[in-house]
């Protein structure tokens, strides 16, 4: 029973711990485009990119 006095504040520190750190990934846009790189690895290197179209 004594251990639980330990082991829960560690466990709710964690916790927190994984929450700031989720939320610091999410504001600092680690999960802005996860479809990019999937997409980016099927494009071939060998192939000639289309042209960029200029600014008006």
């Amino acid at each position: 029973m004594s251990g639980l006095v330990f082991l829960i504040p560690i466990a709710l520190m964690m916790g927190f711990a994984g929450l700031a750190g989720f939320l610091w990934a999410v504001r600092s846009g680690q999960f802005d485009d996860p479809d990019g790189a999937a997409a980016r690895i099927l494009i071939s290197p060998d192939e000639p990119l289309p042209p960029k179209k200029p600014a008006p």
